[in-house]
Order: C-alpha cells, then sequence, then structure tokens
C-alpha cells in the first residue's frame, strides 16, 4: 500500500478548503494557512491521516466485512461507483434512504420486492399481467434498483461507512453513530471531524482530490481481500498438515480396543482345551 506523496496531494487540489467565513473551528487543527480569504488543508496531516484510514480500511476488507461508501454529490457519484464495485463494496450514490440502516429490515424488504419482480419475469408471470400492470411494475424495479441496486448484496448491516461529505451525508452519519458503526470520510474546511472515527482531511469538491483518496483507500482493500484470498487457499493444506499425525493416533486406539477381544478370545480356546 503507497499513500500518495505531498506532490501529488497537491496537484489533486487536495489542499484547497472553504472560504474563512464557512470554516468549522474544530478543523484549525488541519489548517495550514489562509490565503486569500480561503483555508489552506495541511497535507502532512491528510497523508498521515489517508495512511491510518486506509490501513483500518484493509483489516476490514481482510477479514471478510462490508464497508458502505455513500456519496451523492454529483461530482464524487460516478468516482465512487466505478471504485467501490472494484473491490465488491455497496454503495449508495442516489439520495440516502432515511433509516437505511437504522430501519435496516424494512430496506432488505425493497430489495426482496426487486428479486421478486426480477423472478416474476423469468417464470412468466410477468406475461400474464395486463399492459398497464406491467408498466407500473417496470417503473417501480427501476426506482428500486436506482436506489437500492447497489446495495442488493448486503445482508446484514455494514461494518463500516466511507463518506464524501460530512455535511450533505449528515443523516447516513448519524444513523452510523446511533449504531455505533464506524465512519471514515473526506472531511472538509466547513465539516465536524468530531462527527467522524476516521478523518481524511482534504478537499470534498474536487473530483480529482476524491479519486486520488478513494484510489489509496480501495487499493489498500484490495490488498487486504488479496490476503484473505491467500489465507483461505493456504487453510485446506494446513489442515491437511494437521490430520497426519493423528493417522497413528486412531490406529493405537483400534488396537487398544481390539485387544481385549483377543484375550477374550484366548482365555476361550484354553478354557475348552
Amino acid at each position: 500500500m503507497s499513500t500518495p506523496n505531498f506532490e501529488q496531494l497537491l496537484e489533486a487540489g487536495c489542499h484547497f478548503g472553504h472560504l474563512k467565513r464557512k470554516w468549522n473551528p474544530a478543523m484549525a487543527p488541519y489548517i495550514f494557512m489562509e490565503r486569500n480569504g480561503i483555508h489552506i488543508i495541511d497535507l502532512y496531516k491528510t497523508a498521515a491521516k489517508l495512511e491510518e484510514a486506509a490501513a483500518a480500511l484493509k483489516n476490514i476488507a481482510k477479514s471478510g466485512k462490508k464497508v458502505l461508501f455513500v456519496a451523492t454529490k454529483k461530482q464524487a457519484k460516478q468516482v465512487v461507483a466505478d471504485k467501490a464495485t472494484s473491490v465488491n463494496m455497496p454503495y449508495v450514490i442516489e439520495r440516502w434512504p432515511g433509516g437505511m440502516l437504522t430501519n435496516f429490515p424494512t430496506i432488505r424488504k425493497a430489495v426482496k420486492k426487486m428479486t421478486n419482480i426480477d423472478k416474476m419475469t423469468k417464470d412468466g408471470t410477468f406475461d400474464n399481467l395486463s399492459k398497464r400492470e406491467r408498466l407500473q411494475i417496470t417503473r417501480q424495479r427501476a426506482k428500486l434498483e436506482k436506489n437500492l441496486g447497489s446495495i442488493a448484496d448486503l445482508n446484514r448491516l455494514p461494518s463500516a461507512l466511507f463518506v464524501i461529505d460530512v455535511m450533505k451525508e449528515h443523516i447516513a452519519v448519524a444513523e452510523a453513530k446511533r449504531l455505533g458503526i464506524p465512519v471514515f470520510a473526506i472531511v472538509d474546511t466547513n465539516s465536524n471531524p468530531d462527527l467522524v472515527d476516521f478523518v481524511i482531511p482534504a478537499n470534498d469538491d474536487a473530483s480529482k482530490s476524491i479519486e486520488l483518496i478513494l484510489d489509496t483507500v480501495c487499493a489498500s482493500m484490495l490488498e487486504g481481500l488479496e490476503e484473505r484470498k491467500a489465507e483461505k487457499a493456504d487453510a485446506p493444506e494446513a489442515a491437511e498438515d494437521k490430520d497426519a499425525p493423528a493417522a497413528p493416533k486412531r490406529e493405537r486406539r483400534r488396537i487398544k480396543k481390539a485387544a481385549p477381544e483377543a484375550e477374550k478370545v484366548e482365555t476361550a480356546e484354553e478354557a475348552a482345551e
């Protein structure tokens, strides 16, 4: 896992914060200076925090748990969809469905409804419906796919959230905090870092900045997934080695068990003589 250096972060524009009048005082430790009324983020702190977050996300991926990516702002949508898909993680890039975490069973029901519509299409039930009913169901399916399609495989609550723009996704962050789900986030100078467990201080408006940070964390998660795969492949071999010395033990037990039987036979033969 390689963390971007100072020059790469600078080139991507990760250092640009918001106007001074829009700042959140809690972000003071991550601000380097103010220039032309705009706060400049300390990129050395960005690099250190990014490395810390990437290492934690790698461990989550390695343990086989899911991280839910959340970004509904225009410039982050496509990047998040592509990067999350590359590491096989769920994501939300349309409107955040209120209660998605705190009322997870209801969301699962909606996903199940989508699956049932797909079954209807395959088993021919769909063809027996009227044209109007088919149109209604198709529209409903498209709406569900748009909002929930990317979380269709999320059968349980995610182990962590990765958020772009804490202010815009405040409902998602609040739900995660309520359930004790750790939150990783790109935090700009206008946001409150205290709401986040793993803060990555950086520009959350520029697509280049978002892409560079996501590239880093996803590469780290991919490493974790590869390590998990390698460990799983090694596990059967280790199990075979473990079983190898057990064979003589079983043999000894069988001999022990057979010994009294042999004695009985000898005694019976002696008595017959």
